[in-house]
């Protein structure tokens, strides 16, 4: 009740002020073309001028930055960092180095933190490899000297060697259980079952126990490099324990949206199926 009556309030202000209510990046607000929301998020992510018909396939640059930054950016209720994040690790997963470069600077100038950065970029190792994961961290630290942010950053794990197993099971079972053991039984020597605690152990204990991105957050950037991938069932999997997490659908609905422009449509387009049948079960 407090919350509408200040609201009210606001907007009392606001109109008496003549002030414009447009908000570029939410979604509902007629007042702003996507034209203008385009040019209004573009020079908040890469501080110049959107569509100013440079290049020698400006006519391209124009029909992606409507549909991305006038469009796209405007579907769900995610903050401008949230997005920038989900398109970093989604471009880590595609390695397309040069735009991954761009869209590191563009998140740094919305206030995303170097060390949130690097843990996103962190997160992706489990589920792309260390190559291309190592291949994107070089691209980081360029972009770090270049804008004067000294290396290394602070050190964020949080286990020693003897509580890698321990503390993965801790963060993993509430949101899994023992979904990859079960899976993996019955494999020759029980190797299955070595396979199970590395997960346990790497992707768990060693990933997503570090600071600078809580589970919450780790978890949504994992939808991204899911959908970027294109690993539906591995996906639907993530997608529970998205919602255990904390995320909501709709959340995870706009995540998935977020890197359509990246991965294109179809990866897009059957991630949202999965997501739709995943959640009506």
């Amino acid at each position: 009740m407090l919350r509408k009556i200040f609201t009210f309030v606001m907007f009392l202000i606001l109109l008496q002020g003549n002030f414009s209510l447009a908000t570029p990046t939410k979604n509902g607000d007629d007042s702003m073309d996507r034209v203008d929301i385009c040019k209004d998020n573009y020079k908040k992510l890469f501080k110049g001028e959107a569509l100013q018909n440079l290049g020698d396939d400006y006519e391209m640059m124009e029909i992606l930055q409507k549909y991305i930054f006038g469009e796209v950016f405007t579907i769900g209720d995610l903050d401008i960092k949230t997005r920038e994040m989900l398109t970093v690790v989604s471009l880590t997963t595609q390695q397309t180095l040069p735009q991954l470069k761009a869209h590191i600077n563009a998140a740094l100038n919305v206030g995303v933190t170097p060390i949130e950065l690097r843990e996103a970029i962190y997160q992706c190792a489990p589920f792309i490899g260390f190559p291309k994961t190592l291949n994107a961290l070089s691209v980081l630290n360029e972009v770090f000297k270049e804008r004067g942010v000294k290396l290394p950053l602070e050190k964020t794990a949080t286990v020693e060697e003897s509580q890698r197993y321990e503390k993965g099971l801790s963060i993993q079972a509430p949101l899994y259980g023992e979904e990859i053991k079960q899976n993996l039984k019955g494999l020759p020597q029980n190797m299955g079952d070595d396979v199970a605690r590395l997960l346990t152990e790497v992707c768990f204990g060693d990933f997503y126990s570090r600071k600078g991105l809580d589970i919450k957050t780790r978890e949504l950037l994992v939808i991204a490099i899911l959908v970027s991938t294109g690993d539906t069932q591995t996906l639907r999997s993530h997608i529970y324990g998205n919602l255990k997490a904390g995320n909501t659908d709709a959340q995870i609905t706009a995540a998935i949206i977020q890197c359509m422009p990246y991965t294109g449509m179809p990866n897009a387009l059957r991630a949202l199926e999965t997501l739709k049948d995943a959640i009506a079960k």
